[in-house]
């Protein structure tokens, strides 16, 4: 028997769990720092052992992963440096479905001396979005093709029949998450020509974009897109973006929220004395008598503005006292956007992910190709963000230990090797993208 460790037991954590506690010769430990929220998961299986844990603790945390052999962090990012290590020094592979950042890209040639796998990115985005995108690049190039233009889309958001807010959102992971992202910057490139977009301007650089089997989105820029013309081998491409999919007015709106100050992690009151509404009445210079109105005159918007009907939806205008102490805006925020903007246990989510691709080959035939996945989460289980992040990481892991993927150091799915197994189990479970070629 294999033992797995299992680093974390949120909100993902419970199709990986339960996935590969249904594989015959795999020992699962699930360690979380709510000893209760791994034994939810893993329900008393025979093969399945659940312990509480913090990963600041060293030698628990060591002895755990010498016990293992194999670890998945589901930690947020900023563990899995840490957990890393320990697995360089215990000689244990890993798997996470986070991005690459540079210190964990720091440990490939150590990785690769000492035999090792560091798996990153195999979640949804990043991880499905990087596997969908070589399939088709592959396959455009063993038959003599290249790229010239690549545009990449994804959003989790709730499924029509649920989308029961003004918001046209609900989280599906991490508030805070989903705030942070909103301040990143943007770069991508468009017609052999470099687009930068600074963080403050982010929501007022988007587009609409058609969806087949969807609907109509908003899409915005991703971070940096730049880096995966080398990554996906297409350097020759005069267009590269990658970009988040949102409802019909998520950019306006989150723009205004950011010109408030509503992402501001500097600014701090005591909420235990002070409403969201006196905070919000001294960030805009108000006495509080016509909130709405001078709120909407510091944003320079119409008092009928959808923005202003959110905010009064969300409370914010309200003298109520949240049950908070002295943080900054944004944890205040946060808070109120989790408690109104939460899916039901009997709701269900939706996972987008649309790729688009310009192929051009030797007899100067052009073809547009698409990729489309429009996956739903199931009614009273589990989420198709949760299905679509975590799914991906349980079958590589598996692939790992059986031996069928053998490469080794630092590295994301963009190798036939991982992505071609990993596609096919999906597909599978009815997670698959749909293919569409036209001539043009």
């Amino acid at each position: 028997m294999k033992n797995i460790l299992v680093l974390g037991a949120g909100l993902v954590a419970r199709p990986l769990v339960n996935y590969l506690l249904n594989q015959s010769d795999f020992n699962l430990t699930v360690a979380d720092i709510v000893k209760e929220k791994a034994e939810s998961l893993i329900q008393r299986h025979p093969h399945g052992t659940a312990i509480q844990m913090s990963v600041d603790d060293e030698h628990a945390l060591s002895e755990s992963i010498n016990s293992a052999d194999i670890v998945v962090s589901l930690l947020p990012w900023v563990h899995h440096i840490k957990v890393a290590q320990h697995c360089l020094r215990l000689n244990k592979n890993l798997v996470t479905a986070s991005y690459v950042k540079p210190e964990m890209q720091a440990l490939d040639a150590e990785a690769r001396k000492k035999d090792l796998l560091f798996l990153n990115e195999i979640g949804v985005d990043p991880g499905i979005d990087h596997m969908a995108a070589m399939k088709v690049i592959k396959s455009v190039q063993r038959n003599d093709g290249e790229i010239i233009s690549y545009y990449s889309y994804c959003g989790g958001l709730p499924a029509m029949e649920n989308n029961s807010n003004p918001f046209g959102y609900k989280f599906s992971w991490s508030p805070v998450g989903v705030m942070l992202a909103a301040n990143n910057a943007g770069r991508y490139l468009k017609d052999g020509k470099i687009v930068e977009i600074p963080g403050d301007k982010l929501f007022e650089h988007y587009w609409l974009i058609d969806v087949p089997g969807a609907a109509t989105f908003e899409a915005y820029v991703n971070r940096d897109s730049l880096p995966y013309l080398k990554l996906y081998n297409i350097e020759t491409a005069q267009s590269m973006y990658r970009g988040t999919l949102r409802n019909i007015g998520h950019c306006e709106s989150w723009n205004y929220f950011k010109k408030l100050g509503l992402l501001n992690q500097d600014k701090s009151y005591d909420f235990a004395t002070t409403p969201p509404s006196a905070a919000i009445a001294d960030i805009v210079g108000s006495d509080g008598s016509n909130l709405e109105y001078d709120v909407a005159s510091f944003l320079k918007v119409p008092l009928y503005s959808v923005t202003i009907h959110k905010m009064k939806w969300l409370g914010l205008f309200d003298d109520n006292l949240l049950p908070l102490k002295t943080c900054s805006v944004f944890d205040m925020f946060a808070h109120v956007l989790q408690s109104k903007l939460e899916f039901e246990p009997s709701e269900i989510d939706l996972l987008v992910q649309h790729h688009e691709f310009i192929a051009k080959y030797p007899d100067n035939k052009h073809q547009k190709i698409t990729a489309t996945m429009v996956d739903k989460g199931i009614r009273d289980g589990d989420s198709s963000m949760s299905r679509t992040v975590s799914l991906p990481v349980a079958i590589a892991t598996k692939l790992i230990l059986n031996g069928d993927i053998q490469v080794k150091g630092v590295q994301i799915p963009v190798i036939p090797e991982i992505y071609e197994p990993v596609l096919d189990e999906l597909e599978a479970m009815n997670i698959k993208l749909i293919h569409r070629h036209v001539d043009l």
